[in-house]
């Protein structure tokens, strides 16, 4: 891709730490399928969230699917999903043959509206499972969620896998709920080049997820298998990038909100231009600088721009209800979500961009203006 600028793409650590652990699970030969590093990124993870016992996979998508089976989630149940994020939130529902219902964002997060969950509860009171998106790493209002799943009895599902490092009133995102997931894709905050982490204080069901995850293997000296299993654990080299990584991220999190205020402090005067919004409860750890236009140039305008300079840049998610294989589900809502996949835009947000790169988006982008 010769000079291309991405809007977010792997960056392993100066220090080399990522090679240190996958050297060591080379020289020892054991590169699969678990070992040392497997069980101290699940520790280490943890630690660093303060949870209770975390188990590393395959995929975010796949923590997600876990934490549905482990929250009981069945055939025909009813499982409320925020329709503003990507379809791999959604996807899992599918998995267990449950039913999405689609929940609107509210504009002082971007994230799920808890005043729609409400209505959504009060529809459909039989709910089985909540599962609430920390969208472009900022905080959902988990105060307010929270109590509304307390309220019902019904499990939280947190999909953090673009806010690690997000901070909610002092506490990690992932860690409000029932169970959290993290995702390691490629693109995120810190990689593994794909992984995933489920996260929960109930070390016990965290234990059946381990056991699920690799293919329900029971305790025989022959192979056994009680219950449906799935390949979904993460390898020991994987792991060993992980944990090389988890050294770097705030130092990850520190250059992302470092490039969201650079842009916001050069963009943010521009005519109908609205960045991401910001709350005195979130720290967000900016994954996606994104904004929003109101104005006479369009997303399109500046998308269109950006990759005439071989510059990578993206609408943001368009929600779930509108999509084709998912629009024949139940959604509960205003449009608000419709209205921010429509004005939004997701800026070059890569860790690895120097000022100079910065510099020459935004003008880019200020050249729009202009004409």
């Amino acid at each position: 891709m010769g000079n291309r600028i991405f809007l977010s793409s792997p960056h392993m650590s100066d220090e080399g730490y990522e090679m240190e652990y996958v050297k060591e699970a080379f020289d020892t030969n054991w590169i699969a399928p678990l070992g040392e590093n497997v069980n101290e990124f699940e520790k280490e993870l943890a630690a660093k969230v303060g949870s209770k016992a975390a188990a590393a996979l395959s995929s975010g998508t796949g923590a997600i699917h876990l934490a549905l089976r482990a929250a009981s989630v069945e055939e025909g149940d009813i499982v409320f999903c925020p329709t503003l994020t990507f379809s791999a939130t959604a996807n899992p529902i599918i998995y267990q043959n449950a039913i999405p219902v689609f929940i609107d964002s509210d504009y002082e997060t971007w994230n799920m509206c808890p005043k729609a969950l409400e209505e959504a509860f009060e529809k459909y009171p039989e709910v089985k499972a909540v599962i609430v998106v920390h969208l472009y790493g900022l905080s959902a209002d988990m105060d307010k969620i929270v109590k509304i799943c307390k309220k019902y009895n019904v499990a939280l599902i947190e999909d953090a896998a673009e806010s690690l490092g997000t901070y909610y009133k002092g506490k990690h995102t992932g860690t409000f709920g029932d169970y959290g997931i993290f995702s390691f894709n490629g693109n995120k905050i810190i990689t593994t080049s794909g992984g995933g982490m489920l996260v929960s204080n109930n070390e016990e069901r965290i234990a059946k997820t381990r056991f699920w995850a690799t293919q329900s293997r029971d305790q025989a000296r022959h192979y056994q298998h009680s219950e449906l299993g799935f390949n979904y654990r993460m390898s020991n080299v994987v792991a060993g990038i992980g944990r090389g990584q988890l050294k770097v991220l705030d130092q990850r999190v520190e250059k992302k909100r470092y490039i969201f205020d650079f842009y916001k402090r050069e963009l943010g005067g521009l005519d109908g231009v609205e960045f991401m919004p910001s709350n005195e409860w979130d720290e967000p750890n900016y994954w996606l600088s994104s904004m929003t236009l109101n104005g006479h140039v369009r997303p399109i305008d500046v998308m269109d721009a950006l990759e005439k300079e071989n510059i990578e840049s993206r609408p943001i998610w368009k929600p779930m209800h509108m999509q084709p294989y998912f629009e024949k589900y139940d959604f509960v809502g205003t449009g608000v979500s419709e209205k921010l996949f429509e004005n939004g835009v997701c800026l070059p947000s890569d860790t690895k961009m120097t000022n100079e790169v910065l510099e020459r988006v935004v003008e880019i982008v200020k050249g729009l203006w202009l004409n």
